[in-house]
């Protein structure tokens, strides 16, 4: 699942993604076999964290299972 990390507030991509030109047709992020294509990876500190990207608009998203 997908969420933005915004300080310390975790909030559902589609409450920010639907406003920028880069999400899909439902206001998600672009998200294609396991990588988000609208945005950059964030190297990880350690095994246990999530993987976190770095949208366009500047915002973090997290792929939390």
């Amino acid at each position: 699942m997908l969420v933005i990390l915004i300080k310390e507030q975790v909030i559902a991509p589609k409450k920010v993604c639907q406003s920028c030109v880069l999400a899909d047709k439902s206001g998600q992020p672009r998200w294609y076999k396991g990588k988000l294509c609208c945005g950059q990876a964030i190297v990880k500190n350690t095994e246990e964290q999530p993987e976190r990207y770095e949208c366009m608009m500047g915002f973090q998203i997290a792929n939390i299972e």
